[in-house]
């Protein structure tokens, strides 16, 4: 299995995107069609939810080799709020565990009249090779591959910002913790460096933070106090315990301490910065209660854009299935 991105495979014969298994070669007309689609499935907290037909008769199968609540549920609901037969398979305990391949297992769920694979898991390049293998109808969408790419988590982050804060374009995004492990940092820089930004910081430890051939064009920040400074937008990342050692952090207090995103660390960025955060959070470790249920937090609108965006790409993937012909501007799926 090759480990490459999988950009040069995502196409169809006509040039549109038949799966995301990357951000990497995706346009900036592709990336504003799909946050205006998923801006179209956005409600205000407390009305129903968007619901549309796009997917009725279209089956969708959730492959998560790597356990994930937020992430598969809020795939569940975009394809049913669609009107798709939506499978859920726990591949902990099921083929995979028991001897039976993972191209077995596309085969098998392909013959069941599968359209769209999502797939998670830790082995690099696993989307891309299985796009390799499936019948030309099919699309598979990466939801998470090892630390290389989470394509519609950055574009929710991308949404959620141009959301609150409008053109990117002169905005500093600042992103800290252990960028080094985080498929999430890369996805985000991906869909903001084609949109467009002021500047993108990377913040933490040296041995948190990514090569220097990754990323390139990002500043690296080692502490709060530089790395914060006029920042417009504050990303904070899961710190696995285990990477503590990895960058000589005694405890989570340090951490804390060195690098949390507490209301004494935001006054460092500009006033009203945002606060995001992808979740699953260690409160008290990468940020503050205060911080994370702050008047600054967009941490619960990030979660409200994930199912709208997940509708919108599903909605234009099996679009794309059914008909080639590239939409018009104004055009809505749904």
């Amino acid at each position: 299995m090759t480990t490459d991105s999988g950009s040069d495979r995502q196409r169809d014969a006509a040039g549109g995107l038949r799966h995301l298994l990357t951000l990497e070669g995706v346009s900036r007309d592709e990336i504003l069609w799909l946050l205006e689609l998923a801006e179209t499935f956005v409600r205000p907290p407390g009305e129903l939810p968007a619901r549309g037909t796009s997917l009725v008769g279209r089956t969708v199968a959730n492959l998560f080799f790597e356990p994930s609540t937020r992430t598969r549920v809020s795939f569940e609901l975009a394809a049913a709020r669609l009107g798709a037969d939506v499978v859920n398979l726990d591949m902990q305990s099921s083929s995979r565990a028991k001897g039976e391949s993972v191209l077995d297992t596309i085969y098998t769920l392909q013959a069941m009249a599968v359209d769209v694979f999502v797939l998670r898991d830790a082995e690099p390049g696993l989307p891309a090779w299985i796009s390799r293998h499936t019948a030309p109808h099919v699309s598979v969408l990466n939801a998470g591959e090892a630390h290389l790419s989470h394509p519609t988590q950055g574009l929710l982050d991308a949404l959620t910002i141009r959301q609150l804060l409008g053109d990117t374009s002169r905005l500093v995004i600042a992103v800290v913790g252990d960028v080094r492990h985080s498929r999430v940092a890369r996805s985000a820089w991906q869909a903001l460096r084609t949109l467009g930004m002021g500047e993108f910081r990377l913040v933490g430890p040296r041995e948190l933070l990514p090569a220097d051939d990754e990323l390139r064009g990002a500043r690296r920040c080692a502490t709060l106090a530089e790395g914060l400074d006029g920042a417009d937008v504050v990303m904070a990342l899961r710190l696995q315990r285990e990477r503590m050692a990895e960058a000589r952090i005694p405890d989570a207090e340090s951490y804390h301490r060195e690098y949390g995103i507490t209301a004494r660390s935001l006054a460092l960025a500009r006033p009203g910065a945002l606060v995001m955060h992808p979740g699953p959070m260690n409160r008290g470790v990468e940020i503050s209660d205060e911080v994370a249920d702050g008047p600054q937090s967009a941490i619960q609108q990030q979660v409200a854009n994930g199912v709208a965006v997940r509708m919108a790409v599903l909605a234009h993937l099996q679009r794309r299935a059914r008909d080639p012909t590239p939409p018009s501007r104004g055009e809505r799926a749904g």
